[in-house]
């Protein structure tokens, strides 16, 4: 099968090598004419020593277009708007796996396209995934979420194999949320790290960090369960711990005394948790939602407030009943 993809980089790249593998043919899409001819040689231009399989490249956006009736996004979200607003998605199925809500709007990633393409149908892939190790194709479940029953089985033959399990969601809000709302999580993570304060402190703070989560999407219509499987929990746990993750680094970069703007120029890739905190924190003012932790991560990278006043702060929160009702 053909498949169009949005978006050379890391993430993107990887998914085209998985698919590739599995005998899809994929052209990529990316601005950037050195990676464009990199993918073309059949090198994986971020991971050494990855090749790539029935994959191609191109920067010109109307050979996407044409090419299949399956498009996957894997772009920065601040990005989306402005690329597929140059194209015509209408008609075609749509899988975003970019994870992250838009500054100013703080719309999900489906709400962005069908605002664009209102006749395209929009699906979200989701859930703990680095790209370095689905690129190696090491074990890696993921889940796909969407209206059309009929149709997510069908895009989850397309990307299924032995090391690649997709499971199955209706709550493409709750899904597209998860993956957003944790990156935020992970950066308060990492700043704890570099503070030194310990994996006792961690876990405490992904733990209500996921009551947030829970606190936000429910207001908007997700279901509490999504939450609690692969796309809330399960990317929570992976992007908040791991050494891999760009978000939990950042933090951790903030909280061993890096200013935030020089911490996300060292990083050099995008660190989506460092733009969804402004949507997040516009959604949950706007919902009237208690994020505390969310909260105290834009006062310091946004507001650039001092990191232990507002440490301090958060940590001396009165406790409340564990699991409110909300």
């Amino acid at each position: 099968m053909k498949i169009s993809l949005l978006g050379g980089g890391r993430w993107g790249v990887a998914l085209s090598c998985h698919l590739g593998r599995l005998g899809h043919e994929i052209l990529v899409y990316d601005r950037n004419e050195s990676v464009v001819k990199l993918i073309n040689e059949g090198i994986h231009p971020y991971i050494e020593g990855i090749s790539l399989k029935n994959v191609r490249a191109t920067h010109y956006l109307e050979d996407i277009e044409k090419y299949s009736n399956y498009v996957l996004i894997a772009l920065p979200v601040q990005a989306i708007r402005e690329i597929i607003g140059r194209l015509d998605l209408s008609k075609k199925k749509v899988i975003s796996a970019s994870k992250g809500l838009e500054i100013g709007t703080y719309k999900r990633v489906s709400q962005i396209i069908k605002e664009i393409h209102n006749s395209a149908q929009v699906f979200c892939l989701s859930g703990p995934s680095f790209a370095s190790e689905v690129s190696k194709g090491l074990p890696t479940a993921l889940v796909l979420a969407g209206e059309d029953h009929e149709q997510i089985r069908k895009i989850r033959d397309i990307f299924f194999s032995e090391n690649f399990r997709i499971y199955l969601s209706t709550d493409i809000v709750g899904v597209e949320l998860g993956g957003a709302l944790k990156n935020v999580i992970a950066i308060a993570c990492g700043i704890s790290d570099g503070l030194g304060y310990g994996e006792n402190a961690r876990a405490s703070l992904m733990t209500r960090g996921l009551t947030e989560m829970v606190r936000i999407g429910v207001k908007v219509g997700a279901k509490r369960e999504t939450f609690y499987g692969l796309s809330g929990m399960g990317d929570l746990f992976l992007t908040a711990s791991s050494t891999q993750s760009r978000n939990r680094t950042f933090g951790f970069m903030i909280g061993k005394g890096t200013p935030p703007q020089k911490a996300f120029e060292e990083i050099g890739q995008v660190v989506e948790g460092a733009y969804t905190v402004k949507a997040v924190k516009k959604l949950s003012d706007h919902l009237d939602v208690y994020a505390p932790i969310s909260e105290a991560v834009y006062k310091i990278v946004v507001e650039g407030e001092d990191l232990k006043s507002v440490v301090k702060s958060l940590l001396l929160r009165p406790p409340k009943d564990e699991f409110e009702t909300i």
